[in-house]
């Protein structure tokens, strides 16, 4: 599985440019398609960035809300209507909108962060990636993650105490 990983940093242009990191156009040549999806996040002040095929996926949950709902509505209203498409040119920059732009608080000649999320990426301003990092490394203190099993294994039994077994 492909996936983003590690932090990347880059400087936006004039223009509205950014040369995608190495390692990312790497992950989606490896995927088949280098088109992304460009939206703004749900919970923070970044970029999301998402390879074509994932973000449709992702989307495909929007089918679990009745067809003209005001769920259904909303949910593609916040999905879609701010959302672009993208692809690295030949030098490996993408055009990015100036309403992401703004929604993300970066400007011209600053340094963006590229943050690998697994399936996606993030494009953070430098200034904010460092407390949004510190904050996420806080929040994940103690937590672990489920196991991994192969579908259709059993979870285990929960061993009993012995005074059930007396």
């Amino acid at each position: 599985m492909t996936q983003f990983v590690g932090t990347h940093t880059n400087k936006l242009d004039k223009k509205g440019r950014v040369s995608v990191p190495s390692a990312f156009r790497g992950a989606l040549t490896r995927l088949g398609d280098n088109q992304l999806i460009l939206r703004p996040s749900h919970r923070w002040p970044c970029i999301e960035a998402w390879p074509r095929e994932a973000f449709a996926t992702m989307a495909e949950g929007i089918n679990t809300f009745e067809e003209f709902s005001p769920e259904h509505e909303d949910m593609s209203f916040a999905l879609f209507s701010d959302a672009h498409e993208a692809a690295p040119d030949g030098e490996g920059r993408i055009m990015v909108p100036q309403e992401l732009i703004d929604f993300a608080g970066l400007s011209a000649e600053e340094t963006l962060a590229f943050v690998g999320m697994g399936k996606t990426f993030q494009i953070w301003s430098k200034a904010a990636v460092d407390e949004r990092k510190a904050q996420a490394k806080q929040n994940a203190r103690g937590m672990t993650l489920p196991a991994q099993r192969p579908a259709g294994t059993p979870t285990p039994a929960t061993p009993r105490k012995q005074a059930d077994e007396a």
